[in-house]
């Protein structure tokens, strides 16, 4: 029989085993484990081509849930549903979960309501075609709301975008106002009130 000192010895050894083996699987990601706290993205050119904050951004196409091509250019250049010039987009990526349904309405609810000289869609990114997009914004109950079908991920790639980024785009110089996670629409409205 082996005795309770034996057996603690081995499950030692095990567990140190693991461990060692856990600790081999992160090499060369000292630096992560240890972080310098500065931010290592590449400094932004104010107005360069790119689809960070303050860059100007490239145009794209897409077509909206009606087949419909909608050119980025083209939605910021055009007046808004009020007739008045519009002021600026505003992308939404989604994935038709419960968090992104939670945005999706504190947005319709809380912010579309007061920049009606701004453009709103949703981008979905997962449907994988447009007559699914169109299924999928119909059944969460967004019909009301512009949706884009981003077939192939280009938009999402291109913005370097995740579930629930909010991108904000300003009609009169097409900069790049906001990319970032939409948290509690306090940065989006904030965004917006600024737009020339």
């Amino acid at each position: 029989m082996f005795s309770a000192r034996l057996i603690k010895q081995a499950g030692i050894s095990v567990l140190l085993l693991i461990a060692s083996l856990l600790l081999t699987a992160c090499d060369g990601m000292v630096d992560d484990l240890m972080p310098s706290g500065g931010d290592k993205r590449p400094v932004v050119i104010e107005g360069s081509p790119g689809t960070q904050v303050k860059q100007l951004t490239p145009t794209f196409v897409l077509d909206d849930t009606l087949y419909v091509p909608r050119d980025l250019y083209n939605e910021l250049d055009t007046p808004s549903d009020s007739g008045a010039p519009t002021s600026g987009v505003v992308l939404y990526f989604t994935m038709w979960c419960p968090i992104c349904d939670s945005h999706a309405s504190h947005m319709r609810t809380y912010v579309m309501p007061k920049f009606p000289n701004v453009k709103f869609f949703l981008v979905d990114y997962v449907t994988g075609s447009v007559a699914n997009a169109r299924t999928a914004q119909v059944d969460n109950g967004y019909k009301n709301i512009e949706t884009l079908a981003d077939v192939n991920q280009k938009v999402f790639n291109l913005y370097q975008a995740s579930m629930g980024t909010t991108i904000v785009v300003g009609s009169v110089d097409k900069i790049v106002r906001m990319n970032e996670d939409y948290k509690d629409g306090v940065k989006l409205i904030e965004t917006l009130q600024v737009l020339p």
